[in-house]
Order: C-alpha cells, then structure tokens, then sequence
C-alpha cells in the first residue's frame, strides 16, 4: 500500500474506537514508557500533547513534570516548520497552527540536550519505520536530536507488517 492508503486504513481503525475507549487502551502503553530505563533516566524529554485518536499523553506529561525533568513539546510555525518550546503544565497550552494544543512557554534551542522523543505516528513497522500524517514536521525535527533516543508510541492495530519508507522518513529505535 502507498502511505496515503495506509493513512485512509489507519483512520478508518481509530474511528471503531470511541475516546473513552482510546483512553484506556493508552493505560498500558503510557505504563511501559515510564518504566523504561531510558525514559527513567532522561532528564529532558521532548513529548507530544494528544490528540483524541492518539495513545493519550496528558497524564503522564505531568508525571514527568512531577519528577522534575525538563518537558519539551512541539509548536507549529508554519506549513513546514515547528519549534520545541518547554511546557510547565496545561497553562502553556493553546489552540495552534493545526487547531492541536501547543505549548506558549519559553523557546527551547538546546537541542543535542533532549535525551528522549517520544513521537506520535500514524502506523510504525517492525523495521521501526514511522507513517506521520504527511507533512513532514516530525521528519525535518528529529535529525536535530542528534543525542535523542526516539520512542513511537502507537495502539497495537498501528503496527504495520511494513510501511513505505522514503530516504528522508526518520526511524524511530524503538515502538511502544
């Protein structure tokens, strides 16, 4: 299947589950990402804020606040380019460039510092190959995280047996 096709069959899995049920399929995986080590002992970590059809992050953006770690979310600047901007808690977030929650606090430039990405993906494969929804954000930002171990987070029915991977697709080093 080509990307589009596999973005059309991955939404069509998301819409038989309603929020609630989103919720607590999430449970699970947001468990296994804090109890890796990698995840236990990174101090700046770039996340995610959810959206409703993916694996929820709220809760445990403020658990690793709670922790003390740094907590780094994406903010859209245009229809190519995003930022990392730090996030202190729910007050930081705002309606943005594609109507998602971004973060408002302070410009993060630090890059090489960020210990773990955690992020989103439409479908990932066994190969850890990332489908992202088409605009390339996460794929232009990763190669900046140079010290970075990236993380996918993803339900168990957006792993894939493969997906198309294109010589500027970034690979994520492990699935959750």
């Amino acid at each position: 299947m080509e990307k589009k096709d596999l973005r059309i069959f991955i939404r069509m899995q998301k819409a038989q589950f309603n929020k609630e049920e989103l919720e607590r399929m999430s449970v699970p995986i947001t468990n296994r990402l804090l109890a890796s080590p990698r995840v236990k002992s990174a101090k700046t970590i770039l996340m995610y804020y959810s959206l409703d059809d993916e694996v929820n992050t709220h809760n445990i953006l403020n658990h690793f606040l709670n922790e003390g770690k740094t907590i780094l979310l994406p903010a859209v600047l245009d229809d190519k380019n995003m930022e990392l901007r730090h996030y202190e808690g729910p007050q930081d977030l705002v309606g943005g460039f594609f109507h998602i929650m971004e973060p408002v606090g302070r410009l993060f430039n630090d890059y090489p510092s960020v210990d773990v990405a955690v992020v989103p993906g439409m479908a990932f494969d066994s190969r850890c190959n990332r489908l992202g929804r088409g605009k390339g954000y996460y794929d232009r930002m990763l190669p900046k995280l140079s010290n970075a171990y990236k993380i996918g987070m993803c339900f168990d029915f957006q792993k894939l047996p493969g997906i198309p991977a294109d010589e500027h697709d970034i690979k994520v080093d492990e699935v959750i």
